[in-house]
């Protein structure tokens, strides 16, 4: 906990991390000053360690973890998806949503006695008017729409108790939109602020009607939240109810993984995101708790560009799919919390649906596939055509676990079937620009983390994140029947025409050889010993409201 004292080298910490720590001065420096930082109070304050800094606390920009993290603290929704079923249950609306039969109308019943932490009250027109902003965005502010609400119309006040949201064609995905971090409720004053306005340094303006709220930032380096002592509200099936048992949480950065975890050898923080599997092996055999939350949604994977002209021909993609050692690179480079993929879906996923052999590992057949389509190798070893090398680039994933290690034996098992295999270098912004550009990235590594049956059009929809690029630039897919079946997905009222469609749109991905899925890609948390009640939500984004800390566990 925040209090503790760092323990010495006898308390069986092994002096290499504890040099480890102690080398890293910066990271001391700003640990230990987490008992003052939330106005000295000596309570319970969880020193939580962060691999990336938030960039914005606006709920629809969320999906991005460490926005995610924090906001999930500080909002409620409308419903609650149980993680573990996923199951939507009630929270602030008192029941779930009458749908009208084709699910454009979306009525719910609400709670009255639900305040902000400024004190203002949580109305019916408060509620319409956070839907109406997440669901239309508004360019002036440069606010976008969120890619969980999909043809939204306009909300409604019935009564004092009840609101009303309309769509203009079925929209069966919405019930579950409104339980997300993405649709997290905000005051009046905050629904007012401009895009910037969300971001570092402005975490205060950002109002919720959560378990905690924002204390103080130091910006980008900081950030305290203290309990919201009247907090009364919580979904009504959590065992915990009433004010958090927490008195605080303290996010610091730690972008250095050793900072991390000698921070949590140490005692020097509670809790930290991002563990790798070396390291994850070894915080297990010191007694740290390890959490691999799965994202239940779309597998960490390779989307393939196939209408650039190296890859319109179905047998090098199928090459490339079947020249991979999935199951290697788990071995080298992973743990058991990262299962293979089976499907470009997650196995937990809604709408999952196994596609057998399809991703085994089989050289020989590459070859045979590339020899077939005419590629044959060159002086250096990598195959030419009319002139031009099979040579393609890949993005950095930096948000996803060893993307560059990953990547790097993907490069090497693709070398040895003769193609050339670039990866892009660059910061975020980099990476984020050239995987827009097919000429930039043809092999796009990537995820996509959502517990809905919509998670596949999310992430292959040619005006959601369009990952394949079927657009042309024209706003007409390449491929139109994939783009139909996605559509499909999204608008089917009824779960098992849902769960139907998505079975089709990942057939299809198999049939055309879209992608390779890898392994599917949880969220790892460590823990201290003493850290009790640890959950996530359904997205794998953390929850502290339930985490209390038993000092016994520390002796």
């Amino acid at each position: 906990m925040c209090t503790a004292q760092p323990k010495k080298e006898g308390d069986n910490v092994p002096k290499t991390k504890v040099a480890a720590t102690l080398a890293l001065g910066a990271a001391a420096s700003l640990l230990a000053g987490c008992a003052t930082a939330a106005n000295g109070d000596d309570g319970d304050v969880l020193t939580y360690l962060e691999s990336n800094w938030f960039n914005s606390l606006y709920p629809p920009a969320a999906g991005f973890y460490p926005n995610g993290g924090v906001v999930n603290q500080l909002t409620d929704r409308l419903l609650y998806q149980n993680p573990e079923t996923l199951e939507l249950e009630p929270w602030i609306a008192t029941d779930l949503p009458e749908i009208n039969e084709d699910a454009t109308v979306f009525t719910f019943d609400i709670r009255t006695d639900v305040t902000y932490s400024d004190g203002t009250p949580m109305t019916a027109q408060n509620i319409v008017d956070n839907f109406d902003l997440f669901g239309l965005g508004d360019k002036d502010r440069l606010l976008n729409v969120s890619e969980q609400i999909s043809n939204y119309e306009r909300g409604e006040v019935v009564d004092e108790d009840t609101v009303r949201f309309y769509f203009s064609a079925p929209s069966p995905g919405f019930a579950q939109a409104t339980s997300t971090y993405n649709a997290g409720l905000l005051a009046d004053s905050s629904l007012q602020l401009r895009n910037e306005e969300f971001g570092p340094g402005n975490a205060e303006n950002v109002i919720g009607s959560g378990p905690f709220v924002v204390d103080s930032e130091t910006l980008g380096t900081d950030l305290v939240l203290k309990a919201r002592e009247d907090y009364d509200w919580a979904p009504p099936s959590l065992e915990h109810q009433g004010r958090a048992r927490l008195d605080g949480i303290h996010y610091t950065l730690a972008a250095e993984e050793a900072m991390r975890s000698g921070a949590l050898l140490s005692g020097q923080a509670d809790a930290a995101r991002t563990i790798s599997p070396p390291v994850e092996r070894h915080l297990k055999d010191q007694d740290v708790q390890v959490v691999a939350a799965t994202a239940n949604g779309m597998n960490n994977q390779l989307a393939m560009r196939f209408n650039h002209p190296l890859l319109q021909d179905i047998r090098v993609r199928q090459a490339i799919i079947h020249g991979v050692d999935r199951e290697e690179i788990i071995r080298i480079l992973l743990s058991d919390s990262y299962p293979l993929a089976t499907s470009s879906t997650t196995s937990q996923a809604l709408g999952y649906a196994e596609q057998p052999g399809a991703y085994t590992f089989d050289p020989e057949s590459s070859r045979e596939l590339l020899d077939d389509a005419g590629w044959t190798p060159g002086p250096d070893g990598i195959r030419e055509k009319d002139g031009q090398r099979l040579s393609l680039w890949v993005n950095h994933a930096l948000p996803q676990p060893r993307s560059k290690e990953i990547v790097t034996m993907i490069q090497s098992d693709l070398r040895e079937l003769g193609i050339e295999l670039n990866m892009v270098a660059g910061d975020r912004a980099t990476q984020n620009a050239a995987q827009k550009d097919i000429n930039r990235v043809q092999l796009m590594h990537t995820m996509v983390g959502r517990a809905d049956y919509d998670v596949i059009e999310s992430h292959l929809s040619v005006d959601r994140r369009d990952s394949l690029l079927n657009n042309a630039g024209d706003d007409e897919p390449v491929d139109a029947e994939l783009q139909a079946l996605l559509d499909k997905v999204v608008s089917t009222p009824d779960d098992a025409g849902r769960a139907a469609a998505s079975k089709a749109v990942q057939d299809h991905l198999t049939e055309h050889a879209y992608t390779l899925p890898l392994f599917e890609e949880p969220q790892v948390y460590a823990l201290a010993p003493h850290v009790k009640g640890f959950d996530t939500e359904a997205v794998a984004r953390p929850s502290f409201y339930s985490v209390y800390f038993d000092r016994e566990e520390d002796k």
